[in-house]
């Protein structure tokens, strides 16, 4: 069974983070929720969400990926936690996946992860970010190899999908799609 990681930094957009995790868990992958700390996080929106460990708990084990929620200023958060950079950086080299959703994809930028490669992400979050030959989508979903990226909270079903689908297959996001009813 896959394994994925999803940080939550205090400020993250809470319909991304909850769309991933819960997509990812009724699909049968092993999801496990880090605070960047041990506090409960209040989302951007005044959510609050307890995660399953501390970050530095979840550190003691490996993943087949991690996914990034974005929101502001979570997104900040994570960009600026060094343990984060060191994960992201030690994954992709170990050819793991790295995904990231609305302003999370400057967490990626950062670590020099979205260099050379497709992406997309909030309107206007990577401005700014030192990216060498970056080609920015316009699209739900961007696959470039093992590094996904994502728009913003109204593309989280996509994106969670497009997860279930590189972790477990086509079939297996047919069946995690099909009850949620969504319009064709």
């Amino acid at each position: 069974m896959a394994t994925v990681l999803v940080p939550l930094a205090q400020g993250c957009e809470e319909m991304e983070a909850v769309t991933i995790v819960d997509l990812l868990r009724r699909a049968g992958i092993e999801v496990v929720t880090a605070g960047l700390d041990d506090r409960p996080i209040r989302a951007s929106r005044g959510m609050v969400l307890v995660a399953d460990m501390t970050l530095d708990q979840a550190m003691q084990k490996d993943y087949d990926m991690i996914v990034l929620p974005g929101g502001l200023p979570g997104a900040d958060h994570l960009d600026q936690d060094l343990r984060i950079q060191s994960l992201l950086q030690k994954m992709h080299a170990e050819g793991k996946y790295i995904a990231a959703i609305c302003a999370a994809p400057k967490v990626l930028a950062s670590a020099g992860l979205l260099d050379g490669r497709k992406a997309t992400s909030f309107p206007g979050s990577l401005d700014g970010c030192s990216i060498v030959d970056m080609d920015y989508r316009e699209q739900p979903v961007v696959i470039d190899g093992r590094v996904i990226t994502s728009r913003g909270p109204g593309t989280a079903m996509d994106f969670a999908l497009s997860l279930i689908e590189l972790l477990a297959g086509k079939e297996k996001r047919r069946q995690v799609e099909a009850p949620l009813q969504r319009p064709v």
